[in-house]
């Protein structure tokens, strides 16, 4: 017999404002992680980068942002926009606004 189903929703229960973004895996497999990350007017640190060995694409569910890369661009983001974050593309949070809600899936490079 199959599992039932898992479900729930992104922007319920957020969690308070803090002093670093809050990171919930949904699910984890070895080919894809899905993750709900909600900022309150976090960034980076400035010198601080990411370089993810995989891909991740990036959905902007609630809020507004900015990511800024490696090559001087700056993307700002609002609800509904989404963008894809090549394995080893250096990346930075520039900004956030409050109750900020982020769907990340993280997966291998194609």
């Amino acid at each position: 017999m199959p599992a039932p189903p898992l479900f729930g929703n992104l922007l319920a229960k957020l969690p308070p404002p803090g002093d670093e973004e809050a990171f919930e895996t949904l699910l984890d497999t070895p080919h894809c992680r899905i993750e709900r990350i909600v900022s309150h007017g976090h960034a980076s640190p400035p010198d601080f980068w990411y370089e993810q060995p995989g891909d991740e694409w990036v959905m902007l569910v609630q809020g507004s942002a900015a990511l800024a890369f490696d090559d001087g661009r700056t993307v700002a983001l609002a609800a509904g926009d989404w963008v894809m974050i090549p394995a080893r593309c250096r990346h930075r949070v520039a900004a956030t606004g409050p109750a900020t809600v982020w769907l990340a899936v993280h997966m291998p490079s194609a």
